[in-house]
């Protein structure tokens, strides 16, 4: 196997304060605890786990490749108890006892391999650091290079907690043109190439590949290899925030277009033929991953990690130690417990095709409607990842140029008791007027009842109706 290079280091490019980042001055000490089961400790300032009053904790979960609401599904308990000696993953003592910011060993364990399985980073030096989610992912990945002054390159649209967390650290924002596959290249280098502002020049993108949020778009891998090298051009770190990763499920077929329905299904892509990530193009270690399982297990569970080269990655395990310490003990050990002794990584991978069958259902019965009622209404590219599709209504002539018309279209849809995002809320630009008249809202096709699409969207089309003509 030939050997992989070392990153480029890049630390030239960290904020002050990352580079006086130290780790908080007690955590080292744990290491003496983990290495000699001889060792009596009176220096840690650690409860005992005898006062933990938890004796075991266990989660019904389905078995793999099986929704929750399957009646054929088979259910498998998943238990942790106190002490665990001989098992993979800890036991309650050690997951629900302090930790070092790098997260209990066997969810890290699981986290790093399963990069390795799926991205195979190009570098030796990676590795991954946990996360409580990827919005505070994004945060300790933004402060490693930004400061008070910077500017952030984002997508011309974005998610709006990004715009909400940069805001009140005076960071600034530059949006880069969008099209049907997200960022433009050479939108991106235009920008950097004639950066002429009072702020320093930006050093980091965000970005979201995947079923970018709002938009729907999904990068190929030629429009990521075209993003890297810009990226390398200008040297740019990319933030790269993918938590829809594991949902794509490739294009829309009419429904009657196959003969069985299932046959519909048949070709999702698991993990073996998802489009490559940034992070598995990376040879000089420029793109910090966000991973989550808030997509793909559950939300609350407030579960990620971050991959990147190690030198970032303990600047983030530094930033952990005085800010949420690690995910929630009772998260990790029941994620870790799942993944590691029940379903394992052959499992874990039956449990996302299900996952992409779902909302490939999802997306399928949700265009099949706009298509029928929508038509002349909005314009639309049909996703092929991912939970969202993003509306340009089509305002008559009437209409358009109208101060204000956006706002009675979104006016018009809680009266008709249907609820879309209004775009203007994406723009990183703020709500300016010329942000305000543009005719976009985002629909979501992951939480409605699929037994309710076809309420919503008739509710649409009579709400747009004196709008569109």
């Amino acid at each position: 196997m030939p050997v992989k290079p070392h990153s480029k280091d890049l630390s030239s490019l960290f904020t002050e304060a990352t580079k006086r980042r130290r780790s908080s001055p007690l955590k080292p000490l744990l290491k003496y605890m983990q290495a000699d089961p001889t060792l009596v400790s009176l220096g840690a300032g650690l409860p005992h786990p005898d006062t933990f009053p938890f004796i075991s904790v266990t989660a019904t979960v389905a078995e793999a490749g099986k929704s929750s609401v399957d009646a054929t599904a088979r259910h498998v308990d998943v238990s942790i108890a106190a002490r665990a000696p001989t098992a993979v993953t800890e036991g309650l003592e050690r997951f629900l006892q302090y930790g070092n910011g790098r997260g209990v060993a066997s969810y890290a364990g699981f986290a790093q391999e399963h990069t390795e399985r799926v991205h195979s980073p190009l570098y030796d030096d990676w590795d991954v650091v946990v996360s409580a989610g990827n919005t505070d992912a994004f945060v300790k990945a933004l402060m490693l290079f930004c400061q008070s002054g910077d500017t952030l390159i984002v997508d011309e649209w974005t998610y709006p907690a990004i715009i909400e967390t940069v805001g009140p650290m005076n960071i600034g924002l530059a949006p880069v043109q969008m099209d049907d596959e997200g960022i433009v290249p050479a939108a991106l280098d235009s920008l950097c190439l004639n950066w002429s502002a009072d702020a320093p020049r930006p050093r980091v993108a965000y970005m979201i590949p995947t079923a970018q949020n709002p938009t729907g778009a999904t990068m190929s891998m030629q429009r990521k290899q075209a993003i890297y090298e810009v990226a390398k051009k200008h040297d740019l770190v990319i933030i790269e925030d993918d938590p829809y990763y594991y949902l794509q499920f490739g294009e829309y077929r009419p429904v009657g277009e196959t003969a069985d329905p299932e046959d519909r299904y048949s070709d999702l892509p698991g993990v073996t033929a998802l489009i490559p990530s940034l992070l598995s193009m990376d040879t000089d270690g420029r793109v910090i991953r966000l991973d989550s399982f808030s997509k793909i297990l559950a939300p609350g569970l407030r579960c990620g990690w971050i991959t990147a080269p190690r030198y970032m990655t303990d600047k983030i395990q530094f930033h952990n130690e005085t800010s949420v310490q690690q995910p929630a003990g009772l998260s990790q050990a029941i994620v870790s417990k799942l993944i590691n002794e029940h379903w394992g990584h052959e499992g874990w991978e039956r449990h996302l095709v299900q996952i992409q069958r779902d909302y490939a259902m999802r997306r399928d019965r949700f265009v099949e409607l706009c298509q029928k009622y929508l038509k002349g209404k909005v314009e639309f590219t049909v996703p092929s990842a991912g939970m969202f599709l993003w509306f340009r209504v089509l305002l008559s002539e009437e209409m358009q140029g109208r101060e204000g018309v956006m706002q009675e279209v979104f006016e018009s849809m809680i009266a008709n008791h249907v609820l879309l995002v209004p775009g203007h809320l994406f723009s990183p630009l703020g709500a300016t007027p010329e942000v305000l008249s543009k005719p976009f809202v985002r629909a979501a096709f992951s939480y409605a009842s699929i037994d309710d699409f076809e309420t919503a969207i008739t509710r649409l089309a009579k709400a747009l109706e004196p709008f569109t003509g």
